[in-house]
């Protein structure tokens, strides 16, 4: 029984409200060893902790939810500190975003998804592989809640506001080529047990939802697309056209490894070391060679976070530097290959998939037809490097 405290509340409930977690909260002992783990301490009394929703303004089909966990810990009879932060991961078919697939290809799209990546990596050996410069949170705990779900206890990773210009964006085309080519990462490329090759992404998300977008006529009847994306409705619709063909092409290129969504969000910038901290694998798999370079240049520009206009010079000196990566990390490859595999999978996996339908029914402010305007122009260089390279 626990003791009431001086207005009457239960002390569990006065020190320790975590009911923010739902299922994937754990009980106090749990706590307390993770704790314990956390901080090096053989043994801690847990004093108080909370959990609290951590906000996320970009939509995320295979996460339930993020929360901080904060409290004390006693340890020899000294208080401190602890902070966690818990990922809620689960299959994308229990997402409410999954009520907007048509019935007839709802098991196509449940099996596209990868949910269980992210928590095989977080059991994995990833840490002690990745090349100096990289590196992950620490993971205390991967708990499954059932069938379909699990949760991730992890260290939190303290962060900085960083600019992200072009001497970052080339210090992580660097790391991310290290990171594709070192034989302990490879040696992880399969680890999700999930198939994200370009022949099942093209099977699925290509052909059931991306070409039927490019081929209805009445889409590019409307204004913000008329204007922005019409001079390239040709050259587009050419290569939805080409798509076989461009996907066996991919498929003779040299496959490494890739995080798979190497964009700002997930390259940790810390105030106490240089580098990257890597989060979100729920993508990792063998890619072909230089497929991280694809979010790393055009992520923030989709979600307009960043503007278009430098993309060719970022472009130019992130490949050179990936393929530094690459060397430096013992595989080297001709600069045409990773020029052509990057330029392939740049069309294939955003390039076609620029027209921004999720805003076509929104007033046209002039930040959605910036953000239109900036995606057609995605588009308009992956065709250009498509055919600059081939």
């Amino acid at each position: 029984m626990t003791a009431p405290d001086a207005v009457g509340t239960p002390y569990r409930a006065a020190m320790h409200d975590r009911s923010a977690l739902g299922p994937a909260d754990v009980s106090d002992e749990e706590l307390a060893a993770l704790v314990a783990d956390l901080l090096g301490a053989p043994d801690v009394r847990l004093v108080s902790s909370t959990a609290s929703s951590v906000p996320y303004d970009i939509p995320a089909i295979t996460t339930a939810g993020r929360y901080l966990v904060e409290g004390e810990a006693e340890i020899g009879g000294e208080r401190r500190p602890f902070a966690l932060f818990v990922k809620h991961v689960q299959e994308w078919s229990r997402s409410p975003y999954f009520a907007a697939v048509p019935e007839e290809i709802r098991d196509v799209a449940r099996a596209a998804v990868p949910w269980r990546t992210e928590g095989a990596v977080y059991r994995s050996d990833l840490a002690a592989h990745l090349p100096e410069g990289l590196s992950m949170p620490r993971a205390l705990a991967v708990r499954d809640l059932d069938e379909s779900s699990y949760a991730v206890w992890l260290e939190l990773v303290p962060t900085v506001e960083a600019a992200w210009d072009l001497t970052r964006d080339v210090e992580a085309a660097e790391l991310l080529g290290r990171f594709a080519a070192t034989p302990g990462v490879r040696g992880l490329a399969g680890i999700g047990g999930h198939d994200v090759g370009v022949r099942s992404y093209a099977a699925g998300r290509l052909t059931h939802q991306v070409l039927p977008t490019l081929r209805d006529e009445g889409i590019w009847h409307h204004p913000l697309v008329a204007s922005s994306f019409g001079p390239l409705r040709a050259r587009l619709l050419d290569a939805a056209d080409r798509m076989d063909a461009l996907v066996e092409e991919v498929l003779g290129l040299p496959e490494l490894v890739a995080h798979g969504d190497a964009c700002s969000n997930n390259l940790l910038v810390r105030p106490d070391r240089p580098g990257f901290t890597l989060i979100d694998f729920g993508y990792l798999a063998a890619t072909p060679v230089g497929f991280d370079l694809n979010q790393l240049l055009v992520g923030d520009i989709q979600i307009g976070r960043r503007p278009v206009d430098d993309v060719a010079e970022r472009h130019a000196a992130c490949l050179a530097a990936y393929g530094d990566g690459l060397t430096a990390a013992g595989t080297d490859l001709p600069s045409a290959t990773v020029a052509r595999s990057h330029a392939l999978t740049l069309l294939l996996y955003t390039g076609l998939s620029s027209l921004p339908v999720e805003v076509l029914g929104q007033d046209p402010t002039p930040a959605v037809r910036d953000l239109v305007a900036a995606r057609a122009e995605i588009a308009r260089f992956s065709l250009d490097l498509v055919d600059a390279t081939g």
